[in-house]
C-alpha cells in the first residue's frame, strides 16, 4: 500500500477528519483547534474575519461528521491527549451530552446572554444558527400538483397517488445521520402524524441518505421529487435554489435546529477559545455568518427571512425550536435508541404496496 493510501486509511479510521491551517498573521499568540461538522469552505469567512480582529491567533479547523467528532473527542479526553479547544456540531443532543458528562467549560458574556433561552444551556452549550427543517420539492416535477403544506397533506397525497411518489421521496438515514436521528426523535415528541407518515413512506419505498447535499442533488436532478425534514439553509445556499426548489415550512409544526458550540473543559488554549466563541455569538460574527456563509443568524438584532416568519424568544405559529437541555438526552438512551431504530427499519423494510 502506498504512503498516500495509508494516510487516507488513517483519516478514515480516525473519523474522516480533514484539517486546514490558518496561520497567524501577526505576532503569534497561539493556535486554536476547532472540531466542526460544517464544511471548511462554508465556515472559512468567519475564520478570516476573526483573524482580522485577532491577527496573532492561528486556527486549525478539522471537519468531521457529528458522531465521529463526538467519539474522537471523548476518546482523546479519556486518553488525556487534549487537542480540541471548541466543538461545533449540528447534533444538539451530542453537544448536550458533552455538557452533561462534564466535558464543557462555562462561558459568560453579553453576547452569550443575548441568545434566546432555548439556545443556551448551563452557560456551556450555545446555539449560534437558526435552521428550520423543511420539506423540499422539485419545482418542475410538482407543476400542476397540489403542494403539501403539512404532514397530513403529504400523507394524503402519497395515499392518493402512490405511483407518483414511489421511490421519489428522500430523507436522512437516521441510523447513520445524527441530525436525522435528532429531527426524527423530535418529530416523535411533537407530531401525532409521524407514525402514519413513516408508514406512508414505507409504502412507497422511501430513499434514505446520510448527507443533506446528496439528497438535494437527487431532488435537483429530478430523481427525487421531495425531501422531508431537510435543513433549509442548505437548500437556500445552493445555486439556483429558487428556480429548482420549493421549500415548505410544515404548518402543523416546523422544527428549528441550532448548530451548537461548546468549549472543551480541558481546552489547550482556553483564553483563545473564549475569544472565538464570543466573536461567533457577537452581532459582527453573526452578520458575517449570514452574509458570507449563508447560515441563518440566531441574534434577534439581525433581521432575515425567519424574522419575517415570526421568530422570537420561544415559538410563534408553526416554528418549534429544539431547546438545548436534558430533554435531548432521552433518545440517546441506548434502549430508547434501539427501539426507535428497530421500529424505523421494520416499517421501511416492508414490501411496497
Amino acid at each position: 500500500m502506498t504512503r498516500c493510501a495509508w494516510t487516507v486509511l488513517l483519516c478514515l479510521m480516525m473519523g474522516s477528519a480533514w484539517g486546514k491551517e490558518y496561520p497567524a498573521k501577526g505576532t503569534p499568540e497561539g493556535t486554536l483547534t476547532l472540531y466542526s461538522t460544517l464544511d471548511t469552505a462554508v465556515f472559512e469567512p468567519l475564520l478570516v474575519d476573526f483573524q482580522r480582529l485577532h491577527p496573532g491567533i492561528g486556527v486549525r479547523y478539522e471537519n468531521l461528521d457529528a458522531t465521529p467528532q463526538y467519539e474522537r473527542f471523548v476518546r482523546e479526553e479519556k486518553a488525556g491527549t487534549h487537542r480540541a479547544d471548541l466543538l461545533i456540531s449540528t447534533s444538539m443532543d451530542l453537544q448536550v451530552k458533552l455538557v452533561n458528562d462534564g466535558y464543557a467549560a462555562r462561558h459568560l458574556s453579553l453576547s452569550a446572554g443575548a441568545l434566546p433561552n432555548w439556545a443556551r444551556w448551563r452557560d456551556e452549550a450555545f446555539g449560534f444558527t437558526f435552521e428550520p427543517a423543511v420539506m423540499v420539492f422539485n419545482r418542475q416535477a410538482m407543476q400542476g400538483r397540489p403542494i403539501p403544506q403539512s404532514r397530513a397533506e403529504l400523507i394524503d397525497q402519497i395515499r392518493k397517488d402512490p405511483g407518483f411518489w414511489r421511490g421519489r421521496i428522500g430523507t436522512y438515514d437516521i441510523s447513520k445521520s445524527s441530525v436525522g436521528y435528532l429531527l426524527a426523535s423530535q418529530d416523535v415528541r411533537h407530531s401525532n402524524e409521524f407514525g402514519a407518515l413513516v408508514e406512508a413512506f414505507g409504502d412507497v419505498d422511501l430513499q434514505v441518505e446520510e448527507h443533506t447535499a446528496t439528497l438535494l442533488e437527487r431532488i435537483e436532478s429530478g430523481e427525487l421529487v421531495a425531501g422531508y425534514n431537510l435543513l433549509g439553509s442548505y437548500a437556500r445556499a445552493r445555486k439556483g435554489s429558487e428556480r429548482n426548489f420549493l421549500l415548505v415550512y410544515p404548518r402543523d409544526h416546523t422544527l428549528v435546529l441550532a448548530r451548537t458550540v461548546v468549549i472543551s473543559k480541558n481546552a489547550p488554549n482556553p483564553g483563545l477559545a473564549h475569544r472565538f466563541l464570543d466573536y461567533l455569538l457577537s452581532v459582527r460574527g453573526q452578520r458575517v455568518m449570514a452574509a458570507e456563509c449563508g447560515l441563518p443568524p440566531i441574534r434577534k438584532e439581525l433581521d432575515g427571512i425567519y424574522e419575517r416568519l415570526g421568530v422570537n424568544e420561544s415559538q410563534i405559529g408553526v416554528l418549534r425550536p429544539i431547546a438545548l437541555g436534558p430533554g435531548l438526552l432521552v433518545y440517546l438512551d441506548q434502549q430508547k435508541r434501539r427501539q426507535m431504530l428497530e421500529a424505523w427499519r421494520a416499517i421501511l423494510a416492508k414490501p411496497p404496496r
